[in-house]
């Protein structure tokens, strides 16, 4: 068998599973992104003439080079300074996007011999940061944190000296829409002696009096060892970044692959993070907008006995195969609704799903129109 055979048989493979994925352009309205607060749609300018801030003096430079070369520049001193005051966090190191955040942030702290317990349902940079580190690996019921303990006291027992244990998790789960119970998985930690590294990629601009996400919210920043941040969600912006403290990030700086060996981001993006983040930390009408939006659409979901998961933003209606999910996106998309259909592998087999994001612009007439067609599509 050649190298085209096998490429062209896995393909027909996917075809048949009805798991072929290709690009689509969007198409109707946008219940599909993570743009929670719906920072995409506004204008620079017209966000611009919001701030009190003054204009920081842009720059389109590109990146170049790594950081560590020629591609660092003091607008990502100022950026990162900006992010730690706001997160009231020691430091802050910013990375070109989420998933390699993450990974690298795992990739580079996590090594063979230590211990990690994952929540089953993590994200695939999650799944791959600890394929990289090749650590021992415990992956924990979802939120359960009877079965988390258990792990975590069995391992204490025979850990071996020099060796570290570690807990990650989600806050909010991007494909569940519900979040982990963050205080006690902070307190399992230290009877245990292990870290905490939460990923706050849906969390942040969200949660919290000022939005910095669901770690601060719960007055836990002092009690974990890092949390990552994207900006490629509610804060519609290119990169993403650590929260840590000033040795973390000093350590990172010096070892972490995902870091030295990618181009930096181009200072003209600093910019735009100068200008968002005094947006996303005011945006008290947004954030409250956006919890209302959700509280609406699901309670009309529930007038039709559709009880998804959780109780945020994240909506997943749970249609079970592959195919029934595909034909109710389909008919919502028919309808000018755009709702994609989330299968294996993104999701457990048997969990095909609508994943329906809901965003602060949502008309209410409109969410509510759409908890209508949901429920044809899925109960038809």
């Amino acid at each position: 068998m050649t190298l085209f055979d096998r490429w062209t048989g896995a393909l027909a493979d996917l075809h048949e599973q009805g798991r072929y994925r290709s690009f689509r352009l969007p198409a109707g309205i946008d219940f599909t992104s993570n743009d929670y607060l719906g920072y995409s749609t506004i204008s620079r300018d017209a966000e611009s003439a919001e701030r009190s801030a003054p204009l920081h003096v842009a720059t389109n430079r590109s990146g170049t080079s790594s950081r560590l070369l020629r591609g660092h520049h003091a607008i990502w001193d100022e950026v990162e300074s900006l992010l730690a005051d706001w997160h009231g966090a020691e430091a802050v190191l910013m990375m070109t996007s989420g998933y390699n955040a993450n990974e690298g942030l795992i990739a580079t702290l996590a090594e063979p011999g230590d211990w990690v317990a994952a929540d089953e349902l993590s994200h695939a940079c999650i799944v791959d940061g600890l394929r990289l580190a090749r650590p021992r690996k415990f992956l924990f019921r979802h939120n359960d944190l009877s079965h988390l303990e258990d792990g975590l006291r069995n391992e204490a027992a025979k850990r071996p000296a020099g060796r570290e244990m570690f807990i990650i998790t989600e806050s909010l789960f991007s494909m569940d829409g519900d979040t982990a119970p963050l205080p006690e998985i902070v307190s399992l930690a230290e009877r245990y002696g292990a870290q905490v590294i939460v990923d706050e990629a849906h969390s942040t601009g969200c949660f919290g009096s000022n939005g910095s996400g669901c770690v601060d919210a719960s007055r836990l920043r002092d009690r974990v060892l890092a949390t990552v941040h994207t900006g490629g969600k509610a804060l519609a912006l290119p990169g993403a970044y650590i929260c840590g403290s000033k040795l973390l990030k000093e350590y990172l700086v010096n070892r972490c692959r995902h870091l030295i060996f990618t181009t930096a981001l181009p200072a003209a993006i600093g910019q735009w993070w100068l200008e968002r983040i005094p947006n996303v930390q005011t945006a008290h009408g947004r954030r409250e907008m956006l919890h209302r939006n959700t509280k609406g659409f699901r309670e009309r979901l529930a007038d039709y006995d559709i009880r998804p998961p959780g109780s945020h933003y994240v909506v997943p209606v749970i249609v079970g195969q592959d195919a029934p999910a595909v034909r109710a996106a389909e008919m919502l998309q028919g309808r000018g609704f755009d709702v994609r259909a989330i299968r294996p592998p993104s999701v457990p087999h048997g969990s095909s799903r609508l994943r329906i994001s809901i965003h602060a612009d949502h008309d209410a007439a409109v969410l509510a129109q759409l908890a209508d067609a949901v429920a044809e599509a899925v109960q038809s």
